[in-house]
Order: structure tokens, then sequence, then C-alpha cells
């Protein structure tokens, strides 16, 4: 009797297994990245917003209000790696924008490589720096290279690192000529972006290519007592710099949306039942990286433009593909432009921090320490690279040689801690030197990194990119809409290496060969 009874509970277990099946797939998962998109302004401006666009996200998707990338100097390379991979920079290698390679002792963009020719630009360009896999590539390799993959974005390094190693195509435009741009690294340029380019690339439509206020300026809030009046930008007006203005405005975004829809006509992405991915870059930044003070009316109209280019992303996915077939993964960068010092008038502590004349009295102390010679050998980003061939001719210690270097710096005014590469690798953990560490690479990272305490002003040489220090955490957001995702609002926040699992588990493929987080319940 018992025995017929425990095979009968059995037989009613696996049937009701049986019976609910998996969701189907994705046809089509498109990851928007927005280039420095905020929590806070999204919602500050929501009055200027239609219904269709971060609207419709927050009304339908599932919203994640806080997002944590959990390692210091966050910026567009190291973040979308981090996005792609699920892992942290001290192990996909991208530390920043640039960094300084040892061998030239030059800045060194995360998207060089003189192995590979630019297709329409003379970058030399492909995604060999990035050390480990992404979900690109591993979806190309779960689905036997069936699946798809296309990344469009207004930088070249947003562009390679969300395509992966393995990608069909990444695209993103000459700042010089205004046309649609790739790297020989990707088997073919294919025919749709040179027929794109030879007649609606933004070069042919520039002079229509105008700047002004979506709305009267008076609906604007938030403005200086100075500035009432519109703006208004022709793009055509500075032939050299057009396209780089271009880049640096709500209206490439626009520009983005022609090239997918070119990329949905012409290509068999999202047409069948093997899920292929679409990774977008959008813009989302200050107009050309000025203070929010200086375009503060530039700044609400670019979240009303992207809140109308994401509408009209949405419209385009729902006419050629059908939503019921696409996941929309949204997301930030996770960082924004520093704004400048905080003036005189509201008596905010601070000071002015000059990193050259650090590495100068860094290398005379060490010479009247160790003898004549060149010890500091380059210096960029608050980080000071020591002359490794020096000092091993020398026979010295070089992890002596860091501390010794630190215990000097941290006496300089507006420094607020000094990290050794011999501390990060080998020293004891705190949470903070956990953030440290995770975005430190031995071998692209400097000796030492310097950490400048807030309300200071880190000056450049050319005195064009002057920053002001701020430690506060940058409220930023992740949004999944699809058919099986049930909207929701969640406070509590999340770390950025979880998005790149999350989304390999809804394709039902294994996740990057570096990613150690688990993916998000949805």
């Amino acid at each position: 009797m018992k025995k017929g009874l425990i095979t009968s509970i059995l037989a009613i277990a696996f049937s009701g297994i049986q019976a609910q099946s998996l969701p189907a797939s994705p046809r089509l998962v498109v990851t928007l990245t927005i280039d420095q998109l905020r929590t806070d302004y999204m919602e500050a401006f929501s009055s200027l917003y239609g219904e269709q666009g971060f609207k419709r996200l927050m009304r339908e998707g599932k919203v994640f209000r806080q997002v944590d990338f959990a390692f210091e100097g966050v910026d567009r390379a190291s973040a979308i790696a981090t996005l792609y991979t699920g892992a942290m920079p001290a192990l996909h290698g991208i530390i920043a924008n640039q960094w300084i390679s040892r061998n030239t002792l030059r800045p060194k963009d995360a998207a060089d490589d003189p192995q590979f020719m630019g297709n329409y630009t003379d970058e030399n360009s492909s995604p060999s720096q990035l050390l480990v896999s992404t979900l690109a590539d591993e979806l190309k390799i779960g689905t036997g290279n069936k699946g798809l993959v296309y990344a469009i974005a207004p930088m070249r390094d947003a562009a390679i690192l969300s395509a992966g190693h393995s990608g069909n195509g990444a695209f993103w435009l000459n700042e010089r000529t205004g046309k649609w741009c790739g790297s020989t690294y990707y088997a073919e340029f294919p025919w749709w972006v040179s027929q794109f380019n030879d007649r609606s690339s933004p070069d042919f439509r520039l002079r229509e290519l105008v700047w002004t206020p979506v709305h009267p300026a008076s609906r604007y809030a938030f403005l200086p007592e100075w500035r009432t009046d519109a703006f208004k930008y022709k793009f055509d007006n500075d032939r050299t710099n057009c396209f780089r203005r271009l880049i640096s405005s709500p209206l490439i975004n626009d520009e983005i949306n022609r090239l997918t829809e070119e990329l949905l006509d012409k290509s068999t992405i999202g047409r069948d039942s093997i899920p292929d991915l679409l990774a977008l870059t959008y813009y989302g930044g200050n107009y050309l990286h000025k203070s929010s003070q200086e375009c503060a009316m530039e700044l609400q109209d670019t979240y009303v433009r992207l809140d109308r280019s994401i509408a009209a992303l949405l419209k385009m996915l729902e006419r050629k593909i059908g939503l019921q077939h696409v996941l929309l993964c949204v997301t930030s960068t996770g960082y924004a432009d520093p704004d400048a010092a905080d003036i005189g008038l509201y008596r905010v502590p601070g000071g002015e921090f000059y990193l050259n004349r650090c590495a100068t009295l860094l290398n005379m102390y060490l010479m009247a320490t160790y003898g004549e010679g060149q010890y500091v050998e380059s210096y960029h980003d608050l980080q000071i690279y020591l002359n490794h061939k020096l000092i091993e001719e020398k026979q010295l210690n070089l992890a002596d040689i860091q501390e010794k270097a630190a215990q000097f710096l941290i006496q300089f005014s507006g420094v607020n801690e000094v990290y050794s590469a011999n501390r990060l690798l080998l020293g004891s953990w705190s949470p903070q030197t956990e953030r440290i560490r995770n975005g430190f690479h031995r071998k692209r990272s400097g000796d030492l990194l310097i950490d400048v305490l807030p309300g200071w002003t880190v000056m450049q040489e050319n005195a064009t990119d002057n920053r002001a220090v701020r430690l506060g955490t940058l409220p930023t957001p992740l949004i999944w809409m699809g058919t099986d995702i049930k909207a929701a609002t969640i406070q509590t926040p999340v770390r950025a290496d979880r998005v790149a699992p999350t989304l390999t588990g809804i394709m039902r493929i294994r996740a990057p060969n570096a990613c150690q987080a688990s993916p998000l319940d949805l």
C-alpha cells in the first residue's frame, strides 16, 4: 500500500514538472547601455517625457534603481567590459578608457590593436585587450556560431567591447568624417553599412542637424539665474569638430537608431528561434563634457531626447521583430563627467592637486635615496609607473621602493591615501582595498595609485580636463523588459557583474569564463 502511494505521488510530481515547460528563449536580446545615465536625473525630469519611453520602461519593466560597479575609477570602457563579462577589471583587464603602455610609455586606448586595419577609419582596433570571454562570445559558442552578434555605438571602445571577440560586427561613428566605421578584425564589413554610408550617414545631413530644446525654455527647471534663453547648436559651423560635437550630443542617439533600423531590415537578426544579440550604446552625458552647471538646460533636454529615442527604438522593435520575442536590458556606465570645483562663494574646503608635480618630486626623492636615475617612468590618471628595468639593474627591491614612494606621496596636500601595487596584491583585506583591487590589473595599472581628498580638483597639464573629486555613489539604473518579466521597482542595490550571468541564463548558455556572480531573479 505504501509503495503504491509513493509511486502515485512521484508520478503526479513528475507529470507536473513536465507540464511546466520553460519559457521560450527570446529571439533577440537587446542590451541598451546609456553612457552616464543617472536614476535621479531620469526621475527628476519625468514631467518632460512622453508615455512611451522612460515612463513605459518604468511602468512595464523590472527596475533596479541602484547598480554598484564595485570598483574605483569607473569609466565608459571599464564599465562596459564589466557589464558584458560579469567580471571586474582585475580579471578582464580593461582598467580604463586608456592606460599607460609599459612598452611605449604612452597612453593606450582600450580598443587599440595595430594588427587590424579599419573600415572607413584609420583607427586600428580589436577586442584583443579584453582578456576574458563575454556574453556575446558565449552566445556564439553556445549556438555553434549561429547566433548573430552586432554592436552599434557612438564611440569605438563601446562598440568593440560589447561585440566581444566573436561578434559579427561592431560599428561606431568616425568623428572626423561622419561615416559609420569598423575593423577588419571582423570577417567582413557588411554591404548594407557601406550602402548606408553612401546615402544616409550623418555627413550627408550635417546642415539638418541642429540641436534646439524640444520644449519652451520656461519648462526646464533647475536653471542658473543667468540662463533664460534657449540654446541652438548648429553642427556644420565647425567642420573640424562637427562630428565630435555630434557624438557628445543626444542627436547621436537618433543616428544609432537609424543604423539599427538598417540592420534589422537588411540582416536576419531576430528572425529565427536561435537567440541573437544586439548591443547598443546611447550617449546621455553633458554636451561637450561640460559641467552640469554650464549646460543645465542642455542636460534636461538630453533626457527628453533620450526618452524619445527609447520610445522610437521600442516602436521599431515592435514593428520589426515583435516585443514578445525581445528581451530588453537597459543600463548605464555608472559614472558621470566630473563637475568643476566649487567656487569660493560657498567656501567648500578644497585645493588643487597636480599629478605631474607629484611625479617630479617623487623622482627627486628616489634619486636622493637610491642614486641617479629616472625612477618614475610615467604617470597617468592618478597612477604613477616606476621604472622596473632601472630598479632591477640597481638590484633594488621593487616592493620596498613602492612602499617608500607611497610613504613619501601620502605627505602631499590633498592626498587621502596611496596604494602600492604590492599592498594591493599581497596586503591585508578591507572593504576599501577590495574596491581598489577590483579595478587594479597587475600588468596594466601603475605601481602607485593615489586617492585624492573629496573637494579637491585634479589639475591636468593641459588645463582642459580639470575635475573635482566627489566620493558619493552615482545613482545608476538597470531595467529589464520582456514577456516573462513582471513589473517591479527594486530599491536594494545590485552589482553590475550580475548583468552578464542573468542574460546568459535567460539565453540558456553558460556564463562568461571569468564570471563568478550569480544571476538576478527576474
